[in-house]
This record gives C-alpha cells, sequence and structure tokens, in this order.
C-alpha cells in the first residue's frame, strides 16, 4: 500500500541555533533571579536553615542546567530533519532519544505557521501541523521555506481526503 519510507533530509533554518540560544538566555537569566532573590530572602529574614541549604544545593544543578542550555541547540539543529511527499509528513529529531515519526496526509486536519517575536528578529516561522490525536511542530524554517512547505501539506492532504 505504501512506498519505502526514506530517512528526511530537510534541515531546519540555521538561524534556528541563535533563536534556542536567546530563549535559553532569556529562561536562564530569569532562573538565576529567581534563585537569587531567594537566597537574599534567606538571608535576610533568616528563614529556616534546611531551606539554605537547599537553595544553595540548587546553585550547582541551576549552573549545569545552564550550560547544558546553550549547548543542547547546537546538538537539537544537528539531529533534526523533516520531509514531505504525497503519503507522509516525516519528522525525526532527538538529541539522546531519536524520534522518528511519520504522519500520513490523510490523517492530517489543519496546517499552520506560527511566528513569535524571536522568530520574526530572524524571518523564521513555525510549522503547526494537527491530526485528530496528535500536534506535531516542524520548529523553525524561513518564513518563505515555512509558508511553501504549508501549502504543500495543505495540498497533499486536501488531495488524499479527495482520492480515499
Amino acid at each position: 500500500m505504501y512506498s519505502e519510507v526514506h530517512e528526511p533530509q530537510n534541515f531546519l533554518s540555521k538561524d534556528a541555533v541563535k533563536v534556542w540560544l536567546i530563549k535559553e538566555t532569556i529562561s536562564n537569566v530569569i532562573g538565576f533571579m529567581v534563585l537569587g532573590i531567594l537566597l537574599y530572602l534567606d538571608y535576610r529574614f533568616s528563614w529556616k536553615d534546611w531551606i539554605g541549604w537547599i537553595l544553595i544545593g540548587l546553585i550547582p544543578i541551576t549552573v549545569i542546567g545552564a550550560v547544558w542550555s546553550w549547548i543542547s541547540p547546537y546538538f537539537l539543529y544537528k539531529s533534526w530533519r523533516y520531509d514531505v511527499d504525497e503519503e507522509f509528513l516525516q519528522l525525526k529529531s532527538g538529541v539522546w532519544n531519536e524520534k522518528h515519526q511519520l504522519v500520513p496526509m490523510t490523517k492530517i486536519q489543519s496546517v499552520a505557521t506560527i511566528q513569535g517575536p524571536l522568530l520574526r528578529k530572524y524571518g523564521l516561522c513555525k510549522v503547526a501541523v494537527e491530526t485528530m490525536g496528535s500536534s506535531h511542530v516542524i520548529p523553525a524554517l524561513s518564513k518563505e521555506q515555512a509558508i511553501k512547505l504549508r501549502e504543500q501539506i495543505a495540498q497533499y492532504a486536501k488531495i488524499k481526503e479527495v482520492e480515499s
């Protein structure tokens, strides 16, 4: 019934790494600020000793998490692939656990492009695909490429519904 499925070959935009790094930096700054405020409040109001020890224990965990969050976008970019044909939308991602998804065109109900402030700054869009039971996102494509992919998926999904 289905033709042989090959590994997806299309990459995300290279600017995806920049967007992910900025997003992670913002999250890390907020996390460090919250931790710093809690440490200050612990010092200022002399909370129970165990609270101070827990906060001090969170410092190395937070630092390790921050370092990983600045390294992981490079691995994520190298692992992300997608492809589209008349039968399937293929998504392949994962740094530690590789995930290869095949979404049949006959199951796709909607497709949209999404562009937040950071993506807009770099001229990127997400492509979101919805099925009855799940949703899938291609996280960072150039705006032109995302619009072209959205139209292509919409066309294939409609053709498959009519032919069935």
